[in-house]
């Protein structure tokens, strides 16, 4: 178990995006190929792709303060840890992780998170996963076309009492999924109707929320590997 010693910089939370409808007429490495980022963007918007009718958009309304610390947080990154370090490729690596993980705990494929997940938490979630419903289970997975917001929550640079360097970032990330929870068990999420083909028919989507940890030691000789420490589905793995 660690135990921080020299904490450089901790990061607060933030804000939930601002989310608004409109109807208008794997494992991380520094050198693993990504998919382009879309975390930098401030919105996003979400439509069908047979009618482009109804469409949901997601706005990240970030707190200047919390960004421009964040910022100081990915230079010292850079400068004492890694050089090429990039926050773009990392939320990238990060969603393609996010989507990877989701789906092999919902499909309940643990033994493939070994390398991924850390084995603390990995037997900590396959214990809560097999008390879940079918329903929740289904829930889990996030597909990559339905991650609605990506956005840092929390930086941590720390020293454990043996001198070993590690950075953790928590992503969290929104997304839809069709899965038929009920309402009451899942206090503080939004359904949203979705038209379909002519606007007569509707699908339902729920929006939900996961907070992922990833952490990485520096020291010198471990290997450059990103794992990920904590895995967090609202209201389904708190």
């Amino acid at each position: 178990m660690l135990r921080p010693g020299l904490r450089l910089f901790r990061l607060g939370g933030v804000r939930s995006p601002l989310i608004y409808c409109r109807t208008p007429s794997v494992l991380l490495r520094p050198r693993l190929p990504l998919l382009p980022a879309a975390s930098s963007s401030p919105a996003r918007e979400y439509s069908n792709n047979n009618a482009g009718q109804n469409k949901v958009v997601v706005v990240g309304i970030p707190n200047p303060f919390i960004w421009f610390r964040s910022r100081i947080y990915f230079f010292l990154i850079r400068a004492y840890f890694d050089r090429d370090f990039n926050i773009e490729e990392f939320t990238a690596g990060a969603k393609q992780a996010f989507t990877l993980v989701s789906r092999l705990l919902s499909e309940r494929k643990f033994d493939a998170l070994e390398n991924l997940v850390d084995n603390e938490v990995l037997q900590e979630v396959q214990e809560k996963c097999s008390l879940l419903p079918d329903n929740h289970r289904v829930a889990l997975a996030a597909d990559s076309n339905d991650i609605m917001y990506t956005t840092t929550g929390d930086v941590a640079i720390y020293y454990d009492d043996n001198g070993r360097k590690f950075v953790s970032i928590l992503m969290r990330f929104w997304y839809f999924t069709c899965a038929d929870l009920p309402d009451e068990n899942l206090e503080g999420t939004k359904v949203f109707q979705v038209a379909m083909g002519d606007g007569t028919a509707k699908d339902s989507k729920r929006l939900l929320t996961a907070n992922y940890e990833f952490r990485r030691e520096f020291s010198q000789g471990v290997k450059p590997d990103w794992i990920i420490t904590r895995i967090e589905h609202s209201k389904l793995l708190d």
